[in-house]
């Protein structure tokens, strides 16, 4: 044996041989473990944490559905009372109707010994078709318009500059009397937006839209689409998928504005 080699001998631990069972038995924790152990001792605050979470949205769902019931209640009542206020307006339209032709009996009456005033009545009465403040009848045009099939995008819905545009190409196009979904038009008629509905005299419209308008229904036929209504609507249809048919009718009747009337009047001297 070299001298080196008991030098070595020397040196070396009794127990040296026994290095790997002790390390095996004092590090049994694998060291990756060991440094995650730490993290893993968290586990409980963010449990804790999707709990409150869980019951925050909980919570908040279930006050929802609770409150679904009594905002249906209320737009139920709402849509009631609407109704009732457009029934309650009929039958105050009607009865101003009444009035006016009792009022006109009893006007024919008292003025028939008087020229100057049976001319004037005559005036009157020649201008009340076009006026609005009598019932018309005669052949013309219907215009039926509505919502594009799938009106989602932008510009597919009727609104009103669409049914104003509407009514000014078919007066341009020579109708003498027009009404939209039966609601007679005049000089004091007012087509507008609220919201998503479109009213005329404040009373809003159903679709779809229907615009009568009688006059000479051929000539009315070929001239609507050279006005500016009539290449606003053909715009409309080309570009934005909103229908409209424009059709001859035989027989139409319109009644009078209820909405027109004498508004000022002075006793003559």
């Amino acid at each position: 044996m070299s001298p080196r080699t008991r030098a070595l001998r020397a040196v070396r631990r009794v127990d040296e041989s026994m290095n790997l069972l002790t390390d095996l038995s004092r590090d049994a924790l694998d060291p990756g473990y060991r440094t995650a152990a730490p993290r893993r001792g968290r586990w409980w605050v963010v449990a804790s944490a999707t709990v409150v979470i869980g019951l925050m949205i909980g919570g908040s769902v279930g006050e929802r559905l609770r409150a679904a019931p009594a905002e249906q209640q209320e737009r139920e009542q709402l849509v009631q009372r609407i109704e009732q206020a457009n029934a309650a307006s009929d039958a105050l339209r009607a009865r101003v109707a009444t009035l006016n032709a009792e009022n006109k009996a009893l006007s024919d009456a008292a003025l028939g010994n008087d020229p100057a005033a049976v001319a004037v009545q005559r005036q009157i009465d020649a201008l009340a078709p076009a006026t609005g403040m009598q019932a018309v009848t005669g052949p013309g045009v219907v215009l039926v318009a509505d919502d594009a099939e799938s009106p989602v995008a932008s510009g597919s819905k009727v609104v009103d500059v669409d049914l104003r545009q509407a009514v000014n190409g078919l007066w341009q196009a020579g109708a003498e009397a027009i009404a939209v979904n039966g609601h007679r038009l005049s000089s004091r008629t007012a087509i507008r937006g609220a919201g998503d509905a479109i009213t005329v005299d404040y009373r809003s419209l159903t679709q779809p839209y229907h615009i009568e308008a009688i006059g000479d229904p051929d000539g009315l036929l070929r001239a609507f689409p050279a006005t500016g209504g009539g290449a606003w609507w053909a715009y409309l249809k080309q570009n934005y998928g909103i229908r409209y048919d424009l059709s001859t009718a035989g027989n139409l009747r319109l009644e009078a504005d209820p909405g027109l009337g004498l508004r000022v009047a002075q006793t003559k001297p």
